[in-house]
């Protein structure tokens, strides 16, 4: 089960962000998480990005690879 965050820094924009940059749908973008071992559906990841659910780390890893990017982009803004 995942845990419900209490509110802190959101990293949901940045995630909506890059997925449209790449311009995948959330089930597209959830299929192949799935296809790289994330176990994860369109609603838990919809949730991330509302900021509803915290993110887990396995899911940030695989989304650096997909996207090609630096894990600097999950976490811009987020210190301010």
């Amino acid at each position: 089960m995942e845990q419900k965050i209490r509110r802190d820094r959101n990293m949901g924009s940045n995630l909506r962000r890059l997925r449209v940059q790449y311009g995948i749908s959330q089930e597209k973008l959830c299929a192949e998480l799935q296809r790289r071992g994330c176990d994860i559906g369109r609603t838990a990841y919809a949730k991330y990005e509302s900021g509803e659910l915290n993110i887990k780390a396995s899911v940030i890893i695989e989304l650096r690879k997909f996207y090609n990017c630096s894990y600097d982009e999950f976490f811009a803004g987020l210190d301010e």
